[in-house]
């Protein structure tokens, strides 16, 4: 697995999976409960990660869509 985004903005990981989802390229949300430690602060990055086999057409769909990829 390769990491593909992180942010802090969950529109934007909605968006970049749903693009992923139309293309057929699995993503892996990691950090989602992550929530539960720091409250509504949103201080804490999740990161989207796809295999490393779709990494490049996927990281192509995430800039071609204008999504800041965070890294």
């Amino acid at each position: 697995m390769k990491l593909l985004l992180r942010t802090t903005d969950p529109t934007a990981i909605a968006f970049a999976q749903a693009l992923l989802e139309g293309e057929g390229i699995d993503s892996f949300l990691l950090d989602v409960h992550t929530s539960v430690f720091q409250g509504s602060l949103d201080i804490l990055p999740r990161r989207l990660m796809v295999a490393d086999r779709d990494w490049f057409t996927a990281d192509r769909i995430i800039a071609d869509n204008g999504i800041d990829r965070g890294w």
